[in-house]
């Protein structure tokens, strides 16, 4: 299978088309993602940079900063350009550098859903994603919540992050879920069930730590193939994503321009039959 039968595109509920490759703002904070950047500039640059390459995704969330990274898209590319699909999350507290204790009751999205509209300078948030499901609270109370927060035309479309098949199939008794985040990897694939779902289902599938790439059999595997593509290693683990599904949308994070470029850069590596089989065997 060549590139360039790979599908550059995915429409998110039907009617947002985006290209499959964006990014994720989680990087331009702070150290644990709390805080100011340490390059301010840098961060406006990287925002700005992935919008000229063909950037038309960008997933942040209220608490990556907490509100920094939110507050930052909107000073870099607000007014937006025609086409930006900026998704945001609720869900999680911020405690401290590094720490995310989870509250998803109505009051706390209520606030964070109103929070993230005002930092984006939005009316309405395309897609908005619960970041955990909160074993404190009964998940029919959040779903209720942002079924409400749809139908008052604050959110378009409801996404879901780090949860199973049955936890979609809950959620969907009360809206459309068309996104789901959860960790996955070409060397971590608890979730190859739930990517399975989402791919019958039209669900855009969005992987979060796509190069968990600790692991150093995955990594001799990648770096083989990566010499033989002239790419780096990082570029095969994310190359490798795209051929897998045609539903998985890539958020790769970086605080850097240099390091973004080479991020889109995947979208160009042809992989050949024997590659795909090599590194599915991870």
């Amino acid at each position: 299978m060549s590139n360039t039968d790979i599908k550059k595109t995915f429409t998110i509920g039907g009617d947002l088309t985006i290209n499959r490759l964006g990014y994720g703002a989680m990087r331009i904070t702070g150290k644990g993602i709390w805080g100011e950047p340490e390059d301010r500039d840098e961060a406006i640059r990287v925002l700005k940079r992935a919008v000229e390459l063909g950037v038309n995704f960008i997933d942040t969330a209220d608490s990556y900063g907490p509100h920094v990274s939110e507050e930052l898209i909107a000073e870099a590319l607000y007014p937006y350009p025609e086409g930006l699909v900026i998704g945001t999350k609720g869900g999680l507290l911020r405690t401290g550098p590094d720490q995310w204790p989870v509250d998803a009751s109505p009051e706390h999205l209520k606030e964070a859903l109103e929070g993230s509209l005002k930092r984006l300078k939005l009316d309405r948030i395309d897609l908005y994603q619960l970041h955990r499901i909160d074993p404190k609270v009964p998940a029919g109370k959040t779903f209720e919540f942002l079924k409400q927060a749809q139908q008052d035309g604050k959110i378009k479309h409801i996404g879901l992050s780090e949860v199973s098949v049955e936890d979609i199939k809950h959620a969907q008794q009360y809206f459309e879920v068309v996104s789901v985040q959860n960790m996955y990897s070409v060397d971590n694939r608890k979730w190859e069930g739930v990517l399975e779902y989402c791919k019958a289902n039209n669900i855009a599938f969005i992987p979060w730590y796509p190069l968990n790439a600790g692991n150093v059999k995955a990594l001799e595997v990648l770096q083989t193939i990566a010499q033989k593509h002239d790419a780096t290693p990082q570029q095969i683990a994310l190359s490798w994503l795209l051929y897998h599904a045609d539903n998985i949308l890539l958020i790769p994070g970086t605080s850097k321009v240099k390091h973004l470029e080479q991020n889109l850069e995947t979208g160009s590596i042809n992989l050949t039959e024997q590659d795909l089989v090599e590194l599915n065997k991870l």
